[in-house]
């Protein structure tokens, strides 16, 4: 037996008829275990026994902007410490 993954996906869902396409993909697949669907953080959960990339591929085909949950939350961008060329008044 294939061992069992987390896969997490960041969905753009905008209604619950978005959550509903993603519930009805996951559904059919073969080899979920169980999902969890975070409507307000745009986040799926998927446990199964298939590799992430399948999961992907299947919850895109519902045509929802679909990518891979980042790791880690991306560090807060810090202003660079250039300021813009200044041009010295004559």
């Amino acid at each position: 037996m294939a061992s069992q993954t987390t896969t997490v996906l960041k969905v753009g869902m905008s209604c619950q008829g978005c959550v509903g396409a993603v519930k009805r993909v996951l559904g059919k697949l073969e080899g979920v275990e169980s999902y969890d669907i975070d409507f307000d953080a745009q986040k799926v959960t998927v446990k199964s026994n298939l590799p992430p990339e399948t999961v992907l591929q299947t919850v895109s085909k519902t045509g929802k902007k679909t990518a891979y949950w980042e790791a880690e939350a991306p560090a807060p961008a810090e202003p660079e410490a250039k300021p813009a060329e200044t041009v010295a008044a004559a």
